[in-house]
């Protein structure tokens, strides 16, 4: 985990933590534009050890315009959290990503990361997530939060 720094000076992520980010379904992105404004939308994402990354798929939108991406643009700070909630709460788990993004259109990381995401969600194929043209958020962590009970 190079580079990243946690709440807790000198502590290591926890392997439950990593495990979250590897199998977590769905995580919430927050972006802010340059006033501020804050923005928290639920993503698909797949993590790879080092990075998040996150399409801008076919799913139906009202504009392929988004106000996440030009936020990114705008200010490229960002959080991402991964939860696991349940009704007994002794099992509630969360990671918060704290960095930076970039809009990824072209290049062989953004082939990377479609394949990635492409085998964590086979509705990816079914819809159709091409390597060209894409549009994929990456998100370069420079924190990693981890809570659970206990």
């Amino acid at each position: 985990m190079g580079g990243l720094s946690e709440e807790r000076p000198g502590s290591v992520t926890p392997g439950w933590a990593l495990e979250l980010l590897r199998e977590g379904r769905v995580a919430r992105l927050a972006t802010a534009d340059a006033a501020g404004q804050p923005l928290v939308v639920p993503v698909c994402y797949a993590w790879d050890g080092h990075h998040c990354y996150s399409a801008v798929d076919a799913k139906p939108k009202r504009t392929r315009q988004l106000r996440r991406l030009r936020n990114i643009v705008q200010n490229p700070h960002v959080s991402l959290v991964v939860d696991h909630y349940e009704e007994e709460w002794s099992r509630l788990r969360y990671v918060i990503l704290e960095g930076r993004a970039e809009v990824l259109t072209e290049g062989s990381e953004l082939a990377a990361a479609v394949a990635l995401l492409t085998a964590k969600y086979p509705q990816y194929q079914v819809l159709g997530l091409p390597a060209e043209p894409a549009t994929v958020i990456k998100l370069i962590p420079e924190r990693i939060l981890p809570w659970r009970w206990g």
